[in-house]
């Protein structure tokens, strides 16, 4: 008898968490062991929902659909849209990851630049371990993020772009809206990090509470008050009237952040999040 579509998604639940709680890769190697990120947290948007044709056409030819990057890795055994799930997952950050990246003010902390290094090595493992593992069981999973051909072009629209983006799936998911400085606002804050898989297999689409308002949880978007990450970024690479400046953050990230941690901690990797901290959403939807 196949199981409900529930129990499906609380089956994926306890992979996640599983491998959460057991793989040593889930470290900030520090001398007093500490997981890289809370639990995950995931939800579920349907393979056809329409917002991934949307996304392609905003951002450009190049993006993927949930059909195309599922192709990518089964070309001789496509599936049509309907018959696809795109499990989109959150990992917050740590209460002391978050405590101390909101004493910084130029800078990124140590617990954050290991958290962006190593926590995204874990990361990329989970996405890898849920896909497997689904594969395994007979339903043929793949995480685009993870696919040879991912990388990134220029949008006309929107400049630097990845031809699969987390954030934007986990907004279709229902997990958050984005913020003035594009990062994307959950329950449990824009201190995260994403993943997510494209499964052939039917799970039930998780709400999307705030509808088609992909800026619905955000203060300045809703009220026109707030714009604490624009007052911390320390590259002046958001604005109440511009929003995020893309070539000003990443010049910022790669001229000073990241050769500072490379040096500090020997991380690398590209972290700031600044931004992400000492604010009203930094840990929950703050309206």
């Amino acid at each position: 008898m196949t199981p409900p579509p529930e129990q499906k998604l609380a089956w994926v639940q306890g992979i996640l968490r599983e491998f959460w709680q057991d793989s040593p890769a889930n470290s900030l190697h520090l001398p007093q062991e500490e997981k890289a990120w809370d639990w995950p947290r995931l939800a579920v948007a349907a393979g056809n929902d329409p917002w991934f044709a949307r996304l392609k056409a905003m951002i450009g030819p190049f993006y993927w659909t949930p059909e195309e990057a599922f192709a990518l890795a089964f070309p001789e055994a496509p599936a049509a849209p309907a018959e696809l799930s795109v499990i989109s997952y959150v990992l917050p950050q740590t209460a002391a990851t978050r405590r101390d990246q909101a004493r910084e003010q130029d800078l990124p902390a140590e617990r954050w630049a290991r958290s962006r290094f190593f926590g995204e090595q874990f990361n990329c493992a989970l996405r890898l371990h849920l896909a497997e593992t689904l594969t395994a069981e007979g339903h043929p999973a793949v995480a685009p993020e993870r696919l040879p051909g991912f990388d990134y072009r220029q949008s006309e629209r929107f400049g630097l772009a990845s031809n699969w983006s987390e954030r934007h799936t986990a907004f279709v998911a229902g997990l958050g809206t984005f913020g003035l400085s594009d990062g994307l606002i959950t329950p449990w804050g824009k201190a995260v990090r994403f993943g997510s898989v494209v499964t052939k297999m039917a799970l039930p689409a998780s709400p999307r509470p705030y509808g088609d308002d992909h800026q619905a949880w955000c203060l300045w978007y809703a009220r026109g008050t707030c714009g604490a990450c624009a007052r911390r970024c320390p590259a002046d690479a958001i604005t109440t009237a511009q929003g995020h400046d893309k070539p000003r953050c990443h010049a910022y990230i790669r001229e000073v952040t990241t050769p500072y941690t490379t040096a500090t901690f020997g991380t690398g990797a590209t972290p700031c999040g600044l931004c992400q901290v000492k604010i009203p959403c930094e840990a929950r939807v703050p309206l």
